[in-house]
């Protein structure tokens, strides 16, 4: 069936571009193309748009404060677009993952993106000059390829024998509704003590491990420390009685034996608890789903050129927390829509479209290509 499809697609009009993923940076970046004079391409949501943000425990909320600054020049830290807010459309300063994902069907829906929802991506391949897209409904061609994927759909599961007994915190609806009065969390970044503040607050008792000491770094790039949003909470009256941290403590294992759950931590020290040690252990990231058609960098993210483009397969690009150039990490949204402008000027200049509106993206921090500006740390 796909042979017959990619027969009768090789003969249709290719698109111009196909956007993979209907998250923050697949609406972000299809409504840059839109402004790049893009017209013909289209959008691929696995399930519909903001998906992966609906399915966030309902308690968890951005770390990154939302302000409608607009007026005054400035963007606010979670628009992924220039002219919206989510704290002027969701009146709210840290939203819910369902919050967002709302905020992001209406941003779809006010800039009229070309969204196919319920479309899966089933392969991606290079045809002579054009990608064959395989879905699991049929074939589309296109001259270029964003992977907007994302990683929340895709939770770290593997990072120690028998953590198929732990209990990913990405699975989890809310955390008011999971019983037992002691609990394990393992992972001590933002999610780590997301679950801990959430436990802490119904008087639950929480142990959290985690190799190194997340909460004392020394540097002010949020990309390798707490938020502010976290640490604060850490220092809430319950969080202090209720959970007790252990820094520099990673875990080997987990087992379970007469229906408890034992723990074992990297220097020999033995854990028991009744309920399944939650895992706060990050994401794997969708780019893995690709991996085959990018060269991997030394700590095995995408390798990319100066415009975010696969060294590997010309015309493919890459959009969302994955990218990294040198030491610079882009995970936050309000990182990744700087490069936003870079692929969409990048697919335009290869289709002979001048792209001049784009240039309007830098006063609002939006048009990130020159990276020495990057890295500066805090100073106090």
């Amino acid at each position: 069936m796909i042979e017959r499809l990619r027969q009768s697609t090789t003969k249709a009009r290719p698109y111009d571009a196909v956007v993979v993923g209907g998250g923050a940076a697949g609406v972000g970046v299809a409504i840059a193309l839109k402004d790049a004079g893009l017209n013909n391409f289209v959008v691929l949501e696995r399930r519909t748009v903001g998906a992966s943000f609906a399915a966030w425990p309902r308690e968890t909320r951005f770390i990154t404060p939302s302000f409608a600054t607009n007026s005054i020049g400035m963007l606010d830290l979670n628009s992924i677009a220039i002219g919206v807010s989510p704290a002027y459309s969701l009146e709210v300063e840290h939203p819910t993952g369902r919050d967002y994902a709302a905020h992001l069907r209406g941003v779809a829906k006010h800039f009229q993106l070309p969204v196919r929802e319920d479309t899966t991506v089933l392969r991606i391949t290079k045809h002579g000059d054009d990608f064959l897209i395989d879905t699991a409904d049929d074939t589309l061609r296109a001259k270029h390829v964003v992977w907007a994927g994302g990683e929340f759909q895709y939770p770290r599961l593997n990072g120690f024998t028998g953590s198929e007994h732990c209990r990913h915190t990405a699975t989890i609806e809310s955390y008011q509704q999971l019983e037992g009065d002691e609990f394990v969390v393992i992972g001590g970044y933002e999610s780590g003590i997301d679950a801990a503040y959430h436990l802490a607050d119904q008087n639950k008792r929480v142990r959290l491990f985690d190799k190194g000491c997340p909460w004392k770094e020394d540097t002010s790039d949020p990309s390798a420390t707490l938020s502010t949003f976290s640490l604060e909470r850490m220092r809430a009256g319950w969080f202090e009685q209720y959970v007790e941290l252990f820094p520099g403590t990673a875990i080997e294992s987990v087992a379970r034996i007469d229906g408890r759950y034992e723990v074992t931590a990297s220097d020999g020290r033995w854990f028991h608890t009744d309920t399944p040690p939650l895992l706060a252990g990050g994401f794997q990231g969708s780019h893995r789903l690709v991996a085959d058609l990018f060269e991997k960098r030394e700590d095995g993210f995408p390798l990319l050129n100066e415009n975010d483009e696969s060294t590997l397969v010309p015309g493919l690009f890459l959009c969302g927390p994955a990218v990294r150039h040198g030491s610079h990490i882009f995970c936050f949204i309000y990182k990744y829509r700087q490069r936003f402008a870079v692929v969409a000027k990048a697919i335009a200049s290869s289709l002979g479209l001048p792209a001049d509106h784009l240039e309007h993206y830098r006063k609002w921090g939006m048009y990130l290509d020159d990276l020495s500006c990057c890295g500066e740390e805090c100073v106090c």
